[in-house]
């Protein structure tokens, strides 16, 4: 038995839109993780369970290569490639169902067109700050991953004995990325019940595991050599650690989407540190990853300098400056940020 986190209300209004829309597009946010995916896909196979014939999955962009092998990912429509397909459908479905993000630029090129869709949209997401895009919102920032709340979804509509074995491999999946293999946001005992009922369906937690972590590229492997030997730079008075990379250095690693993942959580190995930023140079920005420990948070850091947010341990943000001036702002800032959390150093 799990808690009813989700209100009643907000499960009604889901349900309604859910079961009276004949088609509905599931979207995601740029960049896509596994959570994005998990709870994507989760979503998907039990509408196609429940029958629903005409739902699809679309990304802003494509995705890493450990996570193609999920379930139904063969079917997704990425925007970049295929983007006069998925304008035809988000102008003329339904239902829009927005997961994992919480506003309508974090998806991208493709947010103009989900403001001016006149489908009706539903948002399930666990970032703070909610917008205002969709007409009934389930956020709760206090969840691990937004592939848990659409589990309890599932559930609280009375679907569970629809989850079939790929619904259930897509939503732990996304729970197990987005908690980086339960070891932060992930000390909730609900959680590992959700887990216990996943197994039941059938999942394999060992092959998916696998499939994730254990599914590299030899650059990439380079690539966390070269990133932690040349480019990281610690702070020991402040427990921080800072890794940067160029485009112009990611180029020699044969650098493909997905090869940072995870980086920047190996400096929070190190004895002493407990706060770990990476900043990575992408096509049109600097994409800045942040990482945390114990009650020392990333998250306002994130909002502070780079336009971002996200949970007490794992945040996100971008910066449009040069990778000079976001590595400047960073330092700079440090010193005021970690006085005013130094309280939370373990």
């Amino acid at each position: 038995m799990i808690t009813e986190v989700i209100a009643k209300e907000e499960i009604n209004k889901a349900k309604e839109l859910l079961y009276e829309a004949h088609s509905i597009a599931i979207v995601t946010h740029i960049g896509p993780d596994g959570d994005a995916l998990g709870s994507s896909l989760g979503l998907y196979h039990l509408l196609k369970t429940i029958g629903k014939e005409t739902v699809a999955v679309i990304t802003p962009n494509d995705f890493p290569d450990f996570l193609k092998w999920m379930p139904g990912a063969v079917n997704i429509i990425n925007y970049e490639e295929k983007s006069e397909e998925a304008d035809l459908i988000i102008n003329n479905t339904d239902l829009i169902v927005c997961l994992d993000f919480n506003t309508p630029s974090r998806t991208g090129k493709m947010g103009d067109k989900l403001i001016a869709s006149k489908a009706k949209k539903l948002m399930i997401d666990h970032h703070l700050f909610p917008s205002d895009l969709a007409q009934v919102v389930i956020s709760y920032p206090h969840i691990s991953s937004t592939s848990e709340l659409v589990f309890r979804l599932i559930c609280r509509m009375g679907h569970f004995s629809d989850i079939n074995l790929q619904c259930a491999e897509c939503i732990y999946t996304g729970m197990m990325t987005d908690t980086g293999n339960f070891s932060y946001n992930s000390n909730q005992p609900e959680i590992y019940t959700i887990i216990t009922e996943l197994l039941k369906k059938g999942v394999n937690k060992d092959l998916i595991y696998q499939n994730v972590f254990n599914h590299y590229s030899e650059g990439r492997m380079k690539l966390m050599g070269y990133a932690l030997y040349k480019k990281m730079k610690t702070f020991p008075q402040f427990h921080t650690a800072l890794i940067t990379l160029s485009g112009q250095e990611l180029y020699p690693f044969n650098f493909q989407s997905g090869d940072a993942e995870g980086l920047v959580n190996l400096p929070l190995s190190i004895k002493g540190i407990q706060f770990s930023v990476m900043m990575r140079e992408d096509k049109d920005k600097i994409k800045i990853s942040l990482r945390s420990q114990g009650e020392f948070p990333c998250n306002e850091l994130a909002v502070q300098l780079f336009n971002g947010g996200g949970h007490l341990n794992a945040s996100g943000g971008e910066s449009y400056t040069s990778l000079e001036e976001a590595i400047r702002l960073f330092e700079e800032a440090l010193p005021d940020y970690f006085e005013k959390h130094k309280d939370k150093i373990i």
